[in-house]
């Protein structure tokens, strides 16, 4: 339960001002059909964190304990420095008709590949060990940061200071990696 609770806490918060939030926000304007829109992120979500969770878990088989404990101790460092640079919506050209929930799953996946959130995926599936557990918790975290795009859209966007959420999702980082350094 710890790897889906952490998991869930870490993307959620480091989803804030993300670009796949911004894009969120872009599709749910466009298409105007929130729950399409949700199954899309879904869609996407499980197929890349659950690649990238496994991914993690792998490594763990061939990389000593020792080594794997300072690789993601900085790792967690970095993506906890890496989120006080704030992401800008990458412009969305949607040239095809394929429908909000092709679109998303689409425009989701591929925005996801390499971006902060999967690799904090490959980090904690790495760090827990449990592939299932670590996608259900980042899936979840996606869904409630994305959802709030989608269905508040401006409204919410507007009224929180992004400067402030990346901070807080900054410092979840670096306290996981400094705890991993310590053992707790």
């Amino acid at each position: 339960m710890e790897a889906v609770l952490n998991s869930f806490l870490l993307v959620f918060v480091s989803e804030m001002g993300d670009k796949t939030q911004l894009l969120a926000l872009v599709l749910a304007a466009r298409f105007r059909k929130p729950i399409p829109i949700m199954f899309g992120i879904l869609a996407a979500t499980i197929l890349n964190h659950a690649l990238a969770s496994y991914v993690g878990s792998y490594v763990t088989h061939y990389v000593s304990a020792d080594i794997l404990k300072w690789v993601l101790a900085a790792t967690f460092i970095g993506f906890g420095l890496w989120m006080l640079i704030p992401d800008k919506d990458e412009g969305f050209n949607d040239q095809h008709r394929w429908g909000p929930f092709l679109t998303t799953t689409v425009a989701f996946f591929f925005a996801e590949m390499g971006d902060k959130t999967q690799l904090a995926t490959v980090a904690l599936g790495a760090k827990y060990a449990a592939p299932l557990m670590v996608t259900l918790g980042t899936t979840l975290g996606m869904l409630a940061a994305d959802g709030l795009a989608v269905f508040f859209g401006h409204r919410f966007t507007d009224r929180v200071p992004m400067a402030l959420v990346h901070k807080i999702a900054s410092g979840l980082f670096i306290v996981f990696g400094i705890g991993i350094i310590f053992g707790f």
